[in-house]
């Protein structure tokens, strides 16, 4: 499904061998992702303008099913094509879906979304896309895409984080505040050349794509550490993944303390301290064909 950078690579095209070889550092992130924010997934669900409630589903770029399971929760009724290009996310999401007893409410399809011609997908009611967008390598061709697969009438909802959400708080570490800040930085120029369309505004490109951009909305998160255990761990392997790309443009000061905060062993590793947080921004956009 998406990511060609340290942000969870699982949709587009790029980097298909990379990908795969890291498919389970991935899922993992993908997984804490699910269980961290699945209170403001489930919301965004409920705000969707849909006029009647959808029987099929298509989520594009689905990962290990964070977006579809949640579908299939809110519209008991519907069934839910996931796609994506990973075959190790694939094959987690029908592990989890024959775990929940959803497999019969579950179609699971391998695609590349960069290609010319997509897969038969059905004509779906919902297409939901979270985070997978702005890895297309056109996204106006994908756009258009979709278009031509939904039913008349049929929505479309686009995902995005507005960045990979910050962590710690600004004066951690105590030894280099700012630091997280600083290996965001140094990531600019990788994401600039892997992944331009982020933090894209969908809006004018759906409307371009002939969609009817029906409402757009701004949800800002903010989630204590406390609130779960597994923010600790979903911040561990963020900063982890980011370090991979940071690293390089790091001063020797900035890498120690980041790998102290990465050392599961350390006093101060990101599993141990207290003053965790998730916070970042997603915008959603309703677009209907008409």
């Amino acid at each position: 499904m998406n990511r060609a950078h340290p942000h969870t690579p699982h949709h587009g095209a790029q980097h298909d061998h990379h990908r795969e070889h890291d498919a389970d550092g991935q899922a993992e992130i993908l997984d804490l992702d699910a269980e961290v924010l699945a209170e403001h997934t489930a919301s965004i669900i409920a705000w969707l303008p849909l006029e009647s409630e959808p029987r099929r589903i298509v989520d594009l770029g689905c990962g290990t099913g964070a977006g579809t399971f949640a579908l299939l929760e809110r519209f008991p009724g519907a069934h839910v094509t996931a796609v994506d290009t990973s075959a190790g996310h694939l094959r987690l999401l029908r592990e989890k879906a024959r775990a929940r007893g959803a497999e019969g409410r579950v179609q699971t399809v391998q695609a590349d979304l960069d290609a010319d011609r997509w897969p038969d997908l059905g004509t779906p009611d919902l297409v939901w896309a979270s985070a997978s967008m702005h890895h297309m390598a056109d996204p106006g061709r994908a756009l258009r895409s979709v278009r031509e697969l939904l039913a008349p009438g049929g929505l479309f909802a686009v995902v995005e984080l507005a960045g990979f959400p910050r962590f710690l708080p600004a004066h951690a570490p105590e030894n280099r505040p700012g630091l997280e800040e600083r290996a965001h930085a140094a990531t600019d120029a990788f994401h600039a050349e892997h992944v331009p369309h982020r933090g894209a505004d969908w809006g004018p490109m759906l409307t371009a794509a002939g969609f009817t951009v029906e409402a757009e909305r701004t949800i800002t998160v903010d989630i204590e550490g406390g609130r779960s255990e597994a923010v600790g761990r979903y911040a561990h392997g963020s900063l982890q993944r980011i370090r991979g790309v940071a690293a390089p443009a790091l001063s020797p000061e900035d890498l120690a303390a980041l790998d102290e905060l990465l050392d599961t062993d350390s006093p101060n590793s990101l599993l141990r301290r207290a003053d965790l947080a998730v916070r970042t921004e997603r915008t959603v956009w309703a677009a209907r064909r008409a």
